[in-house]
């Protein structure tokens, strides 16, 4: 049987859309890799393969013999941010000598300020870019070339060999052309310049897409990597959090961050949970409440005991949430990944066919050839996968990253293009419309025994997570303190109808009217009546019947969220129509619809009742999205387009819905929605621009408008082209940020 693993890791050597498609071409030709996803943005690779079939070793080695690097191992996230800060660093410091090298090889081309030694000055400044800062250019160009993966590094090392070679050739040679009637041109300032762009180009690519990462980095960075741990002798010890245990005890005092998630054994303190939910007002915690690592502590001194550490704790689990939405592919990047894949042998052929052409046409007396070999290397510069392979994943990963900042949980780029197209949106009444927390607040008991039968109810009930009964045991535990534990025979939960339990040869039934029918228990004219005196406070009514017969009512009301009525409200002008599914009583929901400005009201219905109606909405042509707890309403979520999760705290749904709301506030719905078309809109407005650029810059430079006006562009305007279509790219996506 295969055994399944995802890895994330870091992919260094990418400089186009053109090596992401191959890196992922080797990757997913590997036996045994059964998915690879390439992200350029963010210099990743996201992979699901085999144990069993294949090692990490086996996938370095094939990912290192096209040129790349898959760092691979256990390696911590600060390890491999040293590694990419390495290569910036390298970068950055080859882009400033060769900006400088490059200047000085222009101005001597401009001006003869050396006399009979200026050519050779320039020959020499030249080789120097070459070999130094250009040499990566080289190496990786031989390694795409052996494996057959042409990309960017391919252009630039053909485009500025050509450019080197000829202009050495007529230095020393020069005689050659002349006897063909040439004129031998230099052109050293134009491959010295072509790299100092490009590498500028990335430089700035470079520092812009570390800026797309920004919510990853704040959210790893909300860790503490130093904990004060108390002794079993209550002595203070300073601890990596590395070296903590379950159970561990620590302390955190005013000012600190919470490294782990755990239950507050002393101390009492308002804590900031701001970075994981988006909530910004701190909550108070105490003995008994749970605390999540990434949280900051006010103003008390808590002793928390640790009940998950590092990778299994809920801000962990954000982090790889995020990681994997931000990896992931958008529907229109499938087409985008397959014009890469062949963009750069088309751009070949294309500066091929330019040289051809202007060999055959021909240009200015004594420059033919001189043109011809310009207007070639200007066609290889001046294309650019690079901005279409970044226009998609940038997008992505700000606006992912941004919905993360406000406690919204993306699960991948399909889910948030997906709700841009939401025009009916589905949700549940209990804990996304409510509080979630129902008081019992009315109880009507027709029988003497009633103490006696309140300890039943309450053990009953106490074997129950669903809301109503936990409002019950909640109410009654106070009433049956010292009563005697019950041992049910049976004790079955009936999916949107209630609880049937057996004990001491009696049966009991707790739940709606449906359960009572179904089990033929019909009560008498007064219960009913009684009954329909709490409907009529707009409760919800609970029937505890005991061997067929009625013996209480029980009247429960849960409050609507502060927000929900705003929420609503928002999603109603953005024209979007609101439906409020539940499977409680008439009156109740349509008080509580009625409250929120909820038009659409479906109640009393089972769970796969819910699930067919989102199915006959979607049969009208709507786009669905439905929201709901995550676990109820697993059949509803299932069906929708889009499924939502509410969920707060270590409860989150986080594995269940295509989107999670951390902070189970339905404000953030109208903001996951405006976040979806702006990313959209932006991924559209990367791709048109890229592509016009292309489709209007190649013909530019291959020499369209030199019949008509006699302008030829040269190659180091074509490589500040090149570069702006690629910066222009990742500068619009962080826009995002500040919409």
């Amino acid at each position: 049987m295969a055994t399944t693993k995802k890895i994330h890791c870091p992919l260094l050597g990418l400089h186009c859309a053109s090596c992401a498609a191959r890196a992922g071409q080797v990757l997913g030709e590997l036996t045994g890799v059964i998915e690879a996803n390439v992200n350029l943005a963010s210099a990743t690779v996201s992979i699901v393969y085999d144990e069993e079939a294949i090692t990490l070793d086996q996938m370095r080695q094939a990912i290192e013999n096209a040129g790349y690097d898959l760092v691979v191992g256990d390696l911590e996230d600060r390890s491999i941010e040293a590694k990419r800060q390495e290569a910036y660093r390298w970068l950055r410091n080859n882009t400033i000598y060769a900006l400088i090298v490059g200047a000085v090889v222009m101005v001597l081309s401009m001006y003869n300020l050396l006399g009979a030694y200026n050519a050779y000055i320039c020959w020499l400044l030249a080789s120097y870019i070459m070999v130094v800062p250009g040499w990566a250019f080289f190496q990786r160009a031989y390694s795409q070339v052996k494996s057959r993966s042409l990309g960017m590094d391919t252009l630039v090392a053909v485009s500025t060999g050509i450019a080197y070679l000829y202009s050495t050739f007529n230095l020393f040679f020069p005689d050659v052309l002349r006897s063909m009637g040439e004129e031998p041109h230099l052109y050293f300032e134009a491959p010295a310049m072509i790299i100092a762009f490009v590498l500028l180009g990335k430089f700035l690519e470079e520092r812009a897409k570390g800026n797309t990462t920004e919510a990853i980095k704040k959210l790893m960075g909300l860790q503490p990597k130093e904990v004060v741990r108390l002794t079993l002798e209550g002595l203070e010890e300073v601890c990596a959090i590395d070296r903590l245990s379950l159970g561990d005890r620590i302390l955190v005092r005013p000012g600190e961050g919470v490294a782990v998630d755990g239950i507050v054994l002393q101390g009492h303190s308002a804590v900031d949970e701001s970075m994981l939910t988006g909530e910004s007002m701190p909550i108070d915690k105490s003995v008994g409440d749970r605390v999540y690592a990434g949280t900051i502590n006010h103003d008390g001194v808590l002793t928390v005991e640790a009940l998950s550490l590092k990778g299994d704790t809920v801000l962990a689990r954000i982090i790889n949430r995020v990681k994997d939405a931000q990896g992931s592919r958008a529907p229109i990047q499938r087409l985008v990944d397959r014009i890469a894949a062949k963009f750069v042998l088309v751009i070949l052929v294309i500066a091929l066919v330019t040289f051809s052409l202007w060999m055959w046409l021909g240009g200015t007396q004594g420059q033919v050839l001189a043109q011809a070999l310009i207007a070639t290397v200007t066609v290889l510069i001046i294309a650019c996968p690079c901005a279409l392979g970044l226009a998609t994943p940038t997008a992505i990963m700000v606006g992912i990253g941004r919905a993360a900042s406000e406690g919204i949980l993306i699960k991948d780029a399909e889910s948030l293009e997906q709700t841009k197209n939401i025009d009916t949106i589905v949700l549940d009444k209990t804990g996304t419309l409510t509080e979630g927390k129902p008081k019992l607040v009315d109880q009507l008991w027709f029988v003497p025994e009633e103490l006696q039968l309140k300890g039943i109810l309450h053990a009953l009930e106490s074997k129950s997570e669903h809301p109503l009964a936990k409002a019950i045991v909640a109410a009654l535990s106070s009433e049956t303190v010292g009563y005697p534990p019950i041992e049910f025979s049976r004790w079955e939960y009936l999916v949107g109808l209630g609880v049937v339990a057996e004990a001491s040869g009696q049966t009991y039934l707790v739940g709606n009217l449906a359960l009572l029918a179904q089990y033929e228990v019909a009560p008498d004219t007064s219960m009913q009546i009684r009954a329909q005196e709490i409907l009529s406070l707009e409760q919800t009514v609970v029937y505890f019947a005991r061997e067929g017969e009625l013996v209480a009512v029980l009247g429960i009301a849960d409050s609507s969220k502060a927000t929900s009525a705003e929420a609503i409200s928002r999603l109603r002008k953005k024209g979007i129509e609101v439906w409020m599914l539940t499977g409680d009583h008439e009156a109740v929901a349509h008080r509580v619809a009625r409250d929120l400005g909820i038009d659409h009201v479906k109640a009393g219905v089972l769970p796969e009742q819910k699930a067919d109606f989102i199915a006959e909405l979607r049969a009208q042509g709507r786009k669905v999205a439905m929201i709901g707890d995550g676990i109820n309403d697993s059949a509803a979520l299932a069906t929708a387009d889009v499924s939502i999760a509410m969920g707060q705290g270590s409860d989150i749904a986080i594995d269940t819905a295509m989107v999670t709301i951390v902070s189970s506030d339905l404000l953030r719905l109208p903001e996951l929605i405006h976040i979806s078309h702006l990313t959209v809109r932006t991924i559209h407005q990367n791709l048109f621009w890229a592509f016009i650029y292309n489709v209007v810059a190649i013909p530019i430079a291959a020499g369209i408008l030199y019949p008509f006006t006699g302008y030829q562009m040269t190659p180091m305007l074509a490589s500040i082209a090149m570069t702006l279509s690629s910066v222009s790219v990742v500068s619009n996506s962080l826009r995002l940020y500040r919409k």
